[in-house]
């Protein structure tokens, strides 16, 4: 169980502590280490620094009120984000390693708005935390989007499908659907032209899919250097987009590959949800709390 001490240290040198957890694990290793840590008093230097320090792509900070509310807070060494999928799985596994409890469901407050998360502890001791994406807003990418991050993919043209987009949950990138697993392990970014493209487009940054065919799982890479994070190991928030757009084609649920081409493997599975409520999409995987690291 999580130790929880100290949920608002005075001082950054003093009793500091950080849970590492592996977030969407592939049967049961991998993952992309995220540190989660109950709110500190931090100015945002330090909370940018903290990434860095601790080894991971990403910080989430959570705060829970005397009421239950929790927030989330989410860093790079660039700065804050408004939303973050496998930071969330992260701190759903956190929280129901504090709550101590076989199942924990809370409403989580973000800077991209509220969401519906859910964990569960199966009968093997794994953790599988889910949360809710609603209103994800699609386009078609202009020709200038397009040209421009293929140019610093460095992708063969003649790899890259019709029928990707530009998906939002809150912040936009674009989706790139490529022809086979090879040619995405292949892919070899420049990644200060990609920032660069992907800051002049006011893109979070790409996602490139392999096409699903008649292929049970499709493998996926997130590029998003702009944003301090050169290739993510797994993006939830960007599979949830994926998800949305290919349910147009009758493909409601899909389980998406990552991190194989950082040698971390990780899995995503979001499924698109109908009801008289209205249409979101579930995306999560499953967790694993790594390690307290105390500073």
């Amino acid at each position: 169980m999580v130790e929880v001490v100290g949920a608002r240290p005075q001082q950054r040198p003093l009793g500091l502590r950080s849970t590492i957890v592996n977030a969407c694990l592939r049967d049961g290793a991998g993952g992309s280490p995220t540190a989660v840590m109950l709110e500190p008093r931090l100015n945002e230097p330090e909370r940018r620094s903290l990434p860095g320090e601790l080894g991971t792509s990403h910080v989430v900070f959570v705060a829970i009120e005397d009421d239950g509310r929790v927030s989330l807070r989410f860093f790079t060494a660039q700065g804050e984000l408004p939303a973050c999928g496998h930071g969330t799985v992260a701190a759903l596994a956190f929280l129901a390693e504090h709550a101590g409890e076989r199942e924990y469901e809370a409403t989580l407050n973000t800077a991209a708005g509220s969401l519906a998360g859910r964990a569960f502890r199966s009968d093997h001791g794994g953790l599988s935390a889910s949360f809710d994406v609603s209103g994800v807003e699609r386009r078609a990418p202009t020709t200038r989007e397009h040209a421009i991050v293929l140019a610093a993919l460095g992708a063969l043209p003649e790899s890259i499908g019709a029928g990707g987009c530009v998906a939002s949950p809150g912040r936009p990138r674009l989706l790139l659907p490529i022809s086979t697993r090879s040619a995405l392990m292949a892919l070899r970014p420049d990644y200060a032209r990609l920032a660069e493209a992907c800051a002049q487009l006011d893109l979070l940054g790409c996602y490139v899919y392999t096409e699903p065919g008649r292929e049970a799982r499709i493998a996926a890479r997130m590029f998003a250097p702009a944003v301090g994070v050169p290739e993510d190991i797994a993006n939830a928030n960007s599979t949830a987009c994926l998800a949305a757009h290919l349910a147009r084609s009758g493909r409601p649920v899909i389980t998406v590959d990552m991190g194989d081409a950082l040698g971390t493997p990780a899995t995503i599975t979001a499924t698109v949800l109908t009801t008289a409520a209205g249409t979101r999409i579930r995306v999560g995987g499953h967790a694993a709390v790594a390690r307290t690291v105390h500073r």
